[in-house]
């Protein structure tokens, strides 16, 4: 299993483009071969937003993460985030 998370500050009136820029960028993926799940969540508390991608390993990601980064692509995320958001790669150890 090979997971990729981010952690996302939007501005609050961005909140709704960023989630659409998240959902989209889960739509290229989702149902392809490797991806086994992919959520946008949010924090209720913070209002965090929660990128949450699960394959079945690195080699399926490397292959996926081109659609995913496609479907996003002209996104202002720079206008739209307060700050740069935080990207992790997780594996199970």
């Amino acid at each position: 299993m090979f997971i990729v998370m981010s952690v996302h500050h939007p501005h609050a009136e961005f909140e709704a483009a960023l989630i659409d820029s998240m959902h989209r960028f889960g739509a290229a993926v989702r149902g392809e071969a490797g991806c086994r799940e992919i959520h946008t969540l949010k924090d209720d508390k913070s209002g965090v937003l929660v990128g949450l991608a699960i394959f079945e390993s690195r080699e399926a990601w490397t292959k996926l993460a081109p659609l995913a980064r496609a479907a996003v692509a002209d996104d202002d995320f720079d206008l739209w985030e307060e700050v740069e958001p935080e990207g992790y790669v997780l594996t199970e150890v």
